[in-house]
C-alpha cells in the first residue's frame, strides 16, 4: 500500500487522555506525526468526533483532534488548528 502521509508517523506507546466537555478517558497513543496520531481506547463509542488529546507524561502537550477513522478499538486522528 502506498504511503500518502506528508509526515511519517513515529511508533510509540504513550499514555494519554481524550478530553472533551469535562469528561476524560484514558487511551494509548500508538503512533504520532505532525499531522495526526493513532490511539487505542477501551470503547470508541464514547469518543466524540472532536476532542483534545492530552499527553500523560507532559500535560502541557495538547492536540486538538478530529477522528478520521475507526477500526475496532483503534482510532486514526487528524490534528486540527485550534479555533480562536
Amino acid at each position: 500500500m502506498e504511503e500518502k502521509r506528508k509526515h511519517p508517523r513515529t511508533e510509540v506507546e504513550e499514555h494519554a487522555y481524550v478530553s472533551s466537555g469535562g469528561s476524560v478517558m484514558r487511551c494509548v497513543v500508538r503512533n504520532i506525526s505532525q499531522e495526526g496520531a493513532a490511539i487505542d481506547v477501551e470503547n470508541p463509542a464514547f469518543v466524540p468526533q472532536r476532542f483534545r488529546l492530552v499527553m500523560a507524561k507532559d500535560s502541557s502537550i495538547v492536540h486538538e483532534c478530529r477522528v478520521a477513522w475507526i477500526q475496532k478499538n483503534r482510532l486514526g486522528l487528524t490534528f486540527v488548528e485550534q479555533e480562536p
